[in-house]
């Protein structure tokens, strides 16, 4: 299940399996709605099925996976309604996060080095197709730029709304036209974080939102 781009491996067995299937999860390897086949991944990843039982525990407090009695553990599966109540709440949330740490950056260009840092990363993803190093590409980018709010509270909360998430951002970098426009999306936001352009920069990352979104309306019509 490994990433094309080499990741080391955690230092205990639970943790490696943790990662797995995390990665499975967000790099569309296991999609919204399919059953997590605990026997077979065991076999796979050469693990026992108790630090899998954990991990599906950590993943299912997470909101990755749901369990079933009798059934077992499914691949969360989001109505187009939670997805946008999902990313309101991330709006009202992320444009607070932005507003206060545009107060705090513009002596402080540490934040927009990191931010530059992790954009090479998802763009380096995005070249090779690899969408699960994308996915966490990703979200370093955004999270990198909502912690220098310094507010952990507030992140805490986003957190937890784009773990809900993240088997559907896996569905939207799968088409090479969404990740080309997260690429140009991302760089305009850097353009006005630089430019200390706090409004622009909380406007171009509603349309960031609006346009994924947009996309998943789409995708789960198809399904």
């Amino acid at each position: 299940m490994s990433s094309p781009i080499q990741r080391r491996r955690p230092q205990t067995t639970q943790q490696f399996v943790l990662e797995e299937l995390r990665q499975a999860i967000t790099g569309g390897r296991l999609k919204p709605g399919a059953a997590v086949r605990q026997d077979a991944l065991a076999e796979q990843l050469g693990v026992s099925r108790l630090p899998l039982r954990e991990a599906l525990k950590t993943l299912e407090a997470e909101g990755l996976v749901r369990h079933e009695a009798h059934r077992g553990y499914y691949v969360v599966e989001l109505s187009l309604t939670d997805l946008k109540e999902v990313y309101r709440l991330r709006e009202l949330l992320e444009t607070e996060a932005v507003r206060q740490a545009c107060t705090r950056m513009s002596a402080n260009t540490e934040v927009l080095d990191a931010l530059e840092e992790a954009q090479r990363e998802v763009e380096l993803a995005a070249e090779v197709g690899d969408v699960s190093a994308m996915t966490a590409a990703n979200r370093r980018f955004h999270f990198t730029l909502y912690e220098a709010a310094a507010m952990p509270r507030l992140v805490r909360l986003i957190a937890t709304l784009w773990d809900t998430t993240d088997a559907y951002r896996a569905l939207y970098y799968a088409d090479a036209a969404h990740r080309a426009d997260v690429l140009y999306e991302h760089r305009s936001i850097l353009e006005a974080l630089g430019a200390g352009q706090g409004d622009e920069a909380v406007r171009l990352l509603d349309q960031h939102r609006e346009h994924a979104v947009s996309a998943l309306d789409r995708l789960l019509a198809e399904r």
